[in-house]
């Protein structure tokens, strides 16, 4: 396989974002939930509006995989306000990673995630938090690899369904900002 590169993605990204975001979504979540529910949160979730506020939000940062220059995955990272839930000025919130079905396997996630702790470390923050579906065990899997445990529960809602995310964290000793 060629080389995968990750690249932060810009303001002016926003109909890739659209179709990365929608396309891995959809893969991942459409069998588990009804095409109305989908619809709404794929119109609402991704619409450009949202996302060129989030592109432009100072503590919301999206990268791309791409393989190549094609976008195969992408990762979505918080900080501060931006955060959906803890809003701890000491975290980052991984909010998505998602990775085209055809490249699951492939080390994509890894190297998304490899990203995000990249970040962390370089702003000198305390630990990473996320939250994942709990029906979701492959991501479970993946971040219990990576070092994450469980510490809560919170409910994501998908259209008209409310749904349980396992909320999970990992602290990064040794990374305390002086």
């Amino acid at each position: 396989m060629k080389q995968i590169t990750i690249e932060r993605a810009a303001p002016g990204d926003v109909p890739r974002l659209q179709r990365i975001g929608r396309e891995t979504f959809a893969e991942t979540f459409a069998a588990s939930n009804t095409e109305e529910n989908m619809r709404k949160y794929l119109e609402e979730g991704f619409s450009a509006a949202k996302l060129t506020g989030e592109l432009e939000n100072s503590h919301c940062e999206f990268y791309f995989a791409l393989l190549d220059q094609q976008v195969i995955g992408y990762l979505k990272l918080n900080t501060g306000s931006a955060q959906t839930e803890i809003k701890d000025n000491k975290s980052l919130e991984i909010e998505r990673i998602y990775v085209l079905q055809a490249f699951l396997g492939k080390k994509v996630g890894q190297l998304l995630y490899d990203k995000a702790l990249q970040v962390a470390k370089d702003k000198g923050l305390e630990y990473l938090w996320l939250g994942v579906w709990e029906e979701n065990r492959r991501a479970i899997r993946f971040y219990e690899k990576n070092g994450f445990v469980a510490f809560d529960k919170h409910i994501f809602r998908l259209g008209n369904e409310e749904q349980t995310d396992i909320m999970m964290k990992k602290m990064l000793s040794g990374n305390l900002k002086m």
